[in-house]
């Protein structure tokens, strides 16, 4: 699914690995990138995980309206400085 800044890859209708392209400043920015979750118990098992390793937390999972009325989802900042993302729109 291409929606011009970025590119979703997946089995139709539902991307669930999404690239997007470098849309602010010059030089290193980070990468964001997002990995769908089968439910919610799975975006707090990453968040749990992810910090356990070592990873910075940068949101904890929770919903997030303003992107879909069921999007639960949780980020880190990984050691490279990439802002990572597990996300679900399961309702459980």
């Amino acid at each position: 699914m291409d929606l011009g800044d970025a590119i979703g890859y997946g089995i139709p209708p539902s991307p669930t690995f999404w690239i997007g392209q470098q849309q602010t400043g010059d030089g290193f920015r980070e990468t964001h990138i997002a990995f769908q979750a089968p439910d919610r118990d799975a975006v707090r098992a990453f968040y749990e995980a992810a910090l356990a390793t070592g990873a910075e937390s940068l949101h904890e999972p929770q919903l997030w309206p303003q992107y879909a009325p069921a999007y639960y989802g949780a980020f880190v900042r990984d050691p490279d400085g990439n802002n990572i993302e597990a996300v679900t729109h399961s309702r459980a």
